[in-house]
């Protein structure tokens, strides 16, 4: 069977700053008409950063949609057309103050295909040097270091709630372990 839906009709319900919300008509394999809700997103970046002592920075945030406190490796949006790589320079100095001398591609993943476009850049970085956080005037958020030992053990017992977060964590161990990709400059 050949698998794919073909678009007969978009309706864009909302538009927003961070997100489009949709409700497309897709005509199925077996020709039959079915509903399809998607939600746009620009995509992001995630980075695991690596201090010289083996530590990860985090950020422990709000998240309003859930109405708690989570920690988190340092992520943020993509502007529109911005290279993933760029914005996780950007994001890694606005959020924590640090700039790396490396990253390292971690991959990507899609946060949830079933109903969003989002895709989600993942980067490892170190060689990290401090100048000081440029937040958004909407982002408050604390910087904490965890040593990567300990962020490993919890991602594999249960995680930090934070899909991006434990994938990357993972994702930057088992890399250790194998072999770490050729460093990448933004």
């Amino acid at each position: 069977m050949e698998l794919c839906e073909k678009t007969i009709e978009r309706d864009y319900v909302f538009k927003g700053k961070v997100i489009n919300v949709r409700r497309d008509t897709a005509q199925l394999p077996n020709g039959k008409l079915a509903n399809r809700e998607v939600v746009e997103h620009t995509g992001g970046v995630t980075i695991a950063a690596l201090t010289d002592d083996d530590e990860l920075l985090f950020v422990r945030q709000l998240r309003y949609p859930i109405g708690d406190v989570l920690m988190e490796l340092p992520a943020g949006k993509l502007n529109v057309g911005e290279d993933p790589l760029a914005a996780a320079a950007r994001e890694l100095l606005e959020e924590t103050g640090a700039v790396a001398r490396n990253f390292y591609d971690l991959g990507w993943i899609y946060t949830s295909p079933g109903y969003t476009t989002e895709r989600l850049y993942l980067y490892a970085a170190d060689g990290l040097t401090f100048k000081g956080q440029h937040l958004d005037e909407d982002e408050f958020l604390d910087v904490l270091r965890v040593p990567l030992t300990e962020a490993v053990r919890h991602s594999a017992t249960g995680g930090y709630g934070d899909a991006k977060t434990d994938i990357a964590i993972l994702r930057l161990d088992a890399l250790r372990r194998i072999g770490m990709p050729e460093p990448i400059h933004p």
